[in-house]
């Protein structure tokens, strides 16, 4: 017989369901996607580290699991909540069920549960600490719950961060250097870069500027992260060291940091903004593009100074999605411009990027 298992939320809500994954017990905020496809892509993302993952979409693992579709050296999340799991997927590659791959990642999982009521619930009453549970009543798992850490008092950064410096050749003919600073990076921005022509040298998140700008890089991008970007000051101070000495570009965490570097403040979002359908206006072009989004915390743009400037807004909440500066080369953006998974309408972004940092070159000849 399926092992009973249950996902409680710390408001004493009981979801129960079917166990799947590992026999552990999983504990983090609990936030929903409302992504079709992409399930693997979401699972290694090192932005949902801390987090337990609700999946809106109703069938998950129907195309098993796949090496080439990581995005990160393991899977990330703290435990993934489906409404039905597919032991039996198709693909003429075969590969791992989705079962399969959770168990030996050591990470929990709970399936056969209402996720329209728990999507609901979060959409009313916000996201919340949760656990998934195999061998405690739902009344003793609240109780542990609530004498665990909140997902808002952890550096959740440093347990991403790579330990050491890597480097990844680019494809094709060199044009030039980036060094990636790894809040919790997805591989996608470096095929991204590589397929553009760029060497890439990816770094611990705290490396200090002077390290950086040792390296000589035409351009450092901040990339994408867990966690609150307000205890993360100390990234931010060495961020203000690379203003004005480097083109930069920041993507979802990496665009917070440029923020509050610009001394904007963040706030969390209600729910926020997770899946690969959210419209998005670039204000320099007027066009909408549909994203992949990935984030609970946003900049408030009220306090920004020091010439940077409101480039992108989100269509559903109208929360800033972009900055850009008026006169340094320095971009950002809330959402993933490297899709994986979700559209592919914003890789463009890398494209202006490295425009800036084309114009930066020329200026300096």
């Amino acid at each position: 017989m399926a092992e009973r298992a249950y996902l409680v939320l710390e408001d004493g809500a009981v979801f129960d369901g079917e166990a799947a994954g590992a026999p552990v017990r999983g504990h983090g905020e609990v936030v929903f996607n409302t992504s079709m496809t992409g399930y693997q892509e979401i699972l290694t993302d090192p932005s949902y580290a801390g987090q337990i993952v609700v999946m809106t979409y109703p069938l998950i693992g129907n195309y098993a699991a796949h090496a080439p579709h990581v995005e990160s050296r393991r899977v990330q999340v703290a435990g993934f909540v489906m409404r039905e799991l597919c032991d039996v997927p198709s693909h003429p590659l075969g590969g791992l069920t989705l079962r399969e791959y959770l168990a030996q990642a050591g990470v929990p999982a709970i399936t056969g549960v209402d996720t329209r009521a728990l999507t609901r619930r979060l959409r009313t009453a916000g996201v919340m600490m949760g656990t998934i549970t195999t061998d405690e009543t739902p009344h003793q798992a609240l109780a542990r719950l609530r004498d665990l850490p909140r997902y808002g008092d952890l550096d959740l950064v440093s347990t991403v961060t790579t330990p050491r410096p890597y480097t990844w050749p680019a494809q094709g003919e060199e044009r030039g250097h980036i060094v990636v600073l790894d809040e919790g990076l997805k591989f996608n921005i470096l095929r991204a870069l590589n397929r553009r022509g760029y060497r890439t040298t990816v770094l611990p998140a705290a490396t200090p500027a002077e390290e950086v700008l040792a390296l000589k890089p035409d351009g450092v991008l901040l990339s994408p992260g867990p966690g609150d970007p307000e205890l993360l000051d100390h990234i931010v101070q060495n961020t203000k060291r690379l203003i004005g000495r480097t083109a930069l570009m920041g993507i979802c965490l990496g665009h917070q940091v440029l923020g509050r570097a610009f001394g904007a403040r963040t706030f969390k979002l209600k729910f926020g903004h997770r899946g690969g359908n959210h419209p998005v206006k670039d204000l320099l072009t007027g066009e909408v593009h549909i994203t992949a989004q990935n984030h609970g915390y946003a900049v408030d743009p009220d306090g920004l100074r020091g010439g940077a400037e409101v480039s992108h807004i989100n269509l559903n909440d109208y929360t800033c999605e972009g900055l850009t500066h008026r006169s340094l080369p320095i971009v950002s953006i809330q959402y993933h411009s490297e899709a994986s998974p979700g559209p592919l309408d914003n890789m463009y972004l890398f494209d202006r990027f490295l425009a800036l940092i084309a114009a930066e070159r020329g200026r300096s000849v």
